[in-house]
């Protein structure tokens, strides 16, 4: 719902390079955005996903800017849809977010604007991966139904503040985030959302997945606190 008010989202397309092919992604952002979350989206899913649109769009009320990104090219996805193959290749999604946020960096209206990740399902992995490949870079990151396991040895390396939410019913996937967190090094929570399963469907479930994000976000991604080598980073930029 487009409200024209001072606080209007400007949104554009974007298209970041990626060797010959693009990755093609939509960036919605307030005027003077607190922060940028982009989103990591799990297996067979795409920017289109309403369930991480719905969320992006609590964030945006709470002042960040979101940008929903396909981590496949369109080729990638032609052989994706027949192969499975790719949406669970865990680095190399984690790749693409380094790229993607080392593209952000670059844009002059994104400049110094410290950068989130949300992760869903195997998204999530990938986010950590990221995160830990890229501790100047990202600066906090939320799991929805994340699968953390999938990040392997990059887990004790995630410096960024992380926030694990998973359903009460996902029983399996609560359990890998348990084994995760007992592996992380970093200032890591864990918030179960009662009678919910993987994909958050029940009534009140993604509200409240966006409410716990909007809020970590609020705590950990504002420009204040960004980390001291960050900070110092951008000053010599």
């Amino acid at each position: 719902m487009d409200h024209h008010h001072e606080g209007v989202l400007a949104v554009r397309p974007v298209r970041v390079p990626m060797g010959a092919q693009w990755l093609h992604g939509d960036l919605e952002s307030p005027p003077e955005p607190k922060g940028l979350v982009v989103f990591a989206h799990g297996s067979g899913s795409s920017r289109h996903s309403p369930r991480n649109r719905s969320v992006a769009w609590v964030l945006q009320q709470h002042g960040f800017a979101t940008l929903l990104i396909d981590l496949l090219t369109e080729e990638e996805e032609v052989v994706d849809e027949r192969t499975g193959d790719l949406r669970f290749d865990i680095h190399m999604l984690a790749g693409r977010l380094v790229a993607i946020a080392e593209w952000l960096r670059r844009q002059p209206d994104m400049a110094g604007v410290p950068i989130g990740l949300f992760g869903a399902s195997t998204g999530g992995g990938a986010a950590l991966v990221a995160a830990a490949a890229q501790p100047d870079e990202i600066a906090a990151v939320v799991s929805r139904g994340g699968r953390p396991d999938l990040a392997g040895t990059a887990l004790p390396h995630v410096m960024a503040p992380t926030l694990l939410i998973v359903g009460g019913r996902d029983t399996p996937v609560i359990e890998m985030n348990r084994d995760a967190m007992a592996r992380m090094r970093g200032e890591v929570a864990l918030e179960i959302v009662p009678g919910a399963t993987h994909l958050f469907e029940e009534s009140g479930a993604l509200e409240r997945v966006a409410a716990l994000a909007a809020n970590w976000f609020e705590r950990y991604l504002v420009r204040a606190d960004v980390t001291h080598a960050a900070a110092e980073r951008w000053h010599e930029d």
